[in-house]
């Protein structure tokens, strides 16, 4: 990554150095999030390198690396799943903005081809009002308003295929959350059940909780590696479909959605806050 500038590039590594050492998620979240604000400068300044010299040598290098740094993510959430799966589903680093659009502890799946259609639609028109830039065919601009016919056909088939795994994913969750008010916790929120728990010593009721909690909550774990294991999965054979440069603007899209969505969120939050 020589030619990319010296302070983009270090100031990524020294935020990256620290992510083992980190005592809870929403610490690795924090800098998670700060490393990718720079690979979005990283992708910004080699699509406008590409502009110049046409070299998709330097491209391909930082998608790689930001696909890397998608998969160091969710290595680093499976394992913090296990030790704390229900954070996971009600994070504390995120905000009421990105929780009311949560799947699965995360981002739709089906989300990136909403994203990828949305952009091909903004680059498309760009291009029909650039007098530089004419309709594929012409002048063909090599962004995501230049997908050929065959990159749409696969899109959509991995759009479809897509759906079928979350819809099974859905349905599993579904099936996992009504266990909430099977014989096991309804047996310990029993009249007689309680009173006897009242005379327990409070880390023995604790206890009972817990001992009916764990197949659920070990059930979770399951559900949401899943979820995560399909949604880099999408992102990865989005970027395959793609070419290099198409794929760089791609990740530009997603990360500038997502890195807004969180301040935005933020914003209101503290917004809303302030005025209570």
């Amino acid at each position: 990554m020589s030619n990319l500038p010296n302070g983009i590039t270090n100031t990524a590594h020294a935020s990256r150095g620290g992510v083992g050492e980190h005592v809870s998620f929403h610490m690795f979240f924090d800098s998670w999030i700060v490393e990718q604000n720079h690979h979005l400068q990283e992708l910004v300044f080699a699509s406008k390198a590409f502009d110049v010299s046409g070299r998709s040598v330097l491209i391909q290098d930082v998608v790689e690396q930001v696909v890397q740094h998608y998969e160091h993510y969710y290595k680093t959430k499976s394992m913090w799943a296990k030790k704390d799966i229900l954070s996971m589903f009600s994070p504390t680093w995120t905000h009421s903005l990105e929780k009311a659009f949560m799947w699965a502890g995360g981002w739709r799946p089906a989300t990136a081809f909403h994203l990828l259609y949305s952009k091909c639609g903004l680059q498309l028109e760009a291009a029909f009002e650039d007098d530089y830039h004419l309709p594929t065919g012409l002048n063909s601009t090599g962004d995501l308003g230049d997908l050929s016919h065959s990159q749409m056909v696969r899109v959509d088939e991995l759009h479809k295929s897509t759906l079928r795994e979350e819809k099974m994913i859905t349905e599993k969750l579904a099936k996992k959350q009504e266990t909430i008010a099977d014989s096991s916790m309804v047996g310990l929120t029993h009249s007689q059940t309680t009173e006897l728990m009242i005379r327990m010593e409070e880390h023995d009721q604790l206890g009972l909780v817990d001992a009916a909690l764990a197949p659920k909550e070990k059930g979770l774990v399951g559900i949401l590696q899943m979820a995560d294991e399909l949604r880099l999965k999408t992102l990865k054979e989005l970027i395959l479909i793609l070419t290099p440069i198409q794929g760089v603007y791609f990740l530009i899209a997603a990360a500038e959605l997502h890195l807004k969505i969180h301040e935005w969120g933020k914003n209101r939050d503290a917004s809303r806050n302030h005025h209570w």
